[in-house]
């Protein structure tokens, strides 16, 4: 028989239908494989975890099949219970696959404590900034006579007079006295002038 018959006869044309009935299956079963060892179609919502201890977290992620990292711990936020979740990653509602892993930050159990910076004849605009850098807040501002237009004169905490170095909790309110800028030179030279002048023959009395 030659080769053009051949290609043309039933032998051939069967064997050429089995060839591709074969490739089809090993195609579909190789997709289905491939589907089942990457859970393509199999995603899960990341819960919200924010305001969990990290045991509700493990025991919440591991009803659905997925793990947590803990990160660190961050500054004491008073908006979240100490020793809970302040931060994810992926974030609640992002769509990831069974096994992946939730990355997690957690509140600190309280404010740590800050040492109070030399504030004292800086500037209100140089002061607030420096308190803020360090986690504290801007309190009650008091003036006072001064020649130094808000130029800081005492640092205070719930009443008491603060000294550079003294240690507060962060989130701290510190008061801040200022001078007002309308004392002058005149006022003091005018207030030396009311003490009485000693008369020097009567000095010489005593």
């Amino acid at each position: 028989m030659s080769l053009r018959k051949y290609l043309v006869s039933r032998v051939f044309l069967t064997q050429v239908l089995i060839a591709l009935a074969i490739t089809a299956v090993l195609v579909y079963l190789f997709m289905h494989w491939l589907t089942f060892t990457t859970d393509h179609g199999h995603e899960l919502a990341v819960p919200d975890l924010r305001k969990l201890t990290e045991e509700q977290v493990e025991e919440k992620l591991d009803g659905m099949d997925l793990d947590y990292v803990l990160l660190d711990s961050v500054d004491f936020r008073k908006e979240f219970p100490k020793n809970s979740v302040v931060e994810q990653d992926p974030l609640p509602g992002t769509k990831v696959k069974v096994g992946r892993k939730i990355y997690i930050k957690i509140n600190a159990s309280g404010f740590s404590s800050v040492r109070i910076p030399d504030l004292i004849e800086k500037t209100y605009r140089e002061a607030v900034p420096t308190l803020k850098a360090l986690g504290l807040q801007e309190g009650k501002i008091t003036y006072i006579p001064n020649l130094g237009k808000d130029m800081v004169l005492e640092m205070r905490y719930k009443g008491r007079n603060l000294k550079v170095g003294d240690r507060v909790l962060k989130n701290s309110k510190i008061d801040l006295v200022l001078g007002d800028g309308k004392a002058s030179y005149e006022d003091e030279s005018q207030a030396s002038d009311t003490i009485p002048a000693v008369d020097e023959n009567t000095a010489d009395e005593q």
